[in-house]
């Protein structure tokens, strides 16, 4: 005997339902990425964020820099820039310590940067560390890691590692992802060809929250059915 699967007519309220279905799933699969994506390219704006490059540009205010040993620590550094297509951001630290033994490193402490998305809502980015390497151009970043959006989306990581030179973004621990009616997690993340391709492993869950179904109840309105405790019709 051969089972059919079932059939729903376009006006059937199960085909609606799944259709919605569908159609969020796909706009899921493309936005998840796509928040984490432009959150760590922020991070990777931070990273060639280096205060210590302006050291040769006078004037400086020497009483943002500190000498300890051959650690010289910079106060509130803070960068501001347009993206390539003028979105505005910026970068902040609450210090940055380089030691003159080893220039090519830099440590960062209390890092947060901000920038504008495409639908003007802003994006920020907090990381209590921040290790920058120069000559190989890659930073790491530890410890509550935050991304945010004021559109409501948010994603918490506890390690990531940016290599500048292939335009990898990595992470081995866990990823959690908030969105707006539902949660993404996995235990690793990859991305890779400068943003183009994300890869979340590892055991990944999404939860999504139930739709509120208006289907039924506007099809209740259309039959013309008295509530339950109506008054019954004069004759």
């Amino acid at each position: 005997m051969v089972t059919q699967a079932p059939t729903y007519q376009g006006d059937d309220p199960r085909f609606l339902r799944a259709a919605r279905h569908s159609r969020r799933v796909r706009w899921l699969r493309r936005a998840v990425p796509a928040v984490v994506i432009l959150s760590l390219a922020v991070i990777v704006g931070a990273s060639v964020f280096n205060p210590f490059r302006f050291l040769k540009k006078l004037p400086i205010d020497l009483s943002k820099l500190s000498v300890s040993g051959t650690k010289i620590t910079m106060d509130a550094p803070h960068l501001a820039g347009y993206l390539p297509d003028r979105r505005p951001y910026e970068v902040w630290a609450k210090a940055a310590t380089q030691d003159v033994t080893d220039p090519t490193k830099v440590d960062m402490l209390n890092i947060r940067a901000q920038v504008q998305m495409e639908d003007k809502s802003t994006l920020r980015v907090d990381a209590q560390n921040g290790h920058f390497d120069t000559k190989s151009q890659q930073l790491d970043l530890m410890n509550q890691i935050l991304l945010k959006t004021t559109s409501g989306y948010q994603a918490e990581l506890t390690q990531a590692r940016v290599d500048l030179a292939t335009g990898v973004i990595s992470s081995d621990q866990p990823v959690a992802v908030k969105l707006t009616n539902g949660t993404l997690n996995s235990q690793n993340l990859r991305i890779t060809d400068h943003g183009a391709s994300a890869v979340f492993g590892g055991g990944v869950t999404m939860l999504l929250d139930p739709p509120a179904d208006k289907t039924n109840a506007d099809a209740s309105e259309g039959t013309g059915a008295a509530p339950a405790n109506a008054p019954p019709e004069s004759r």
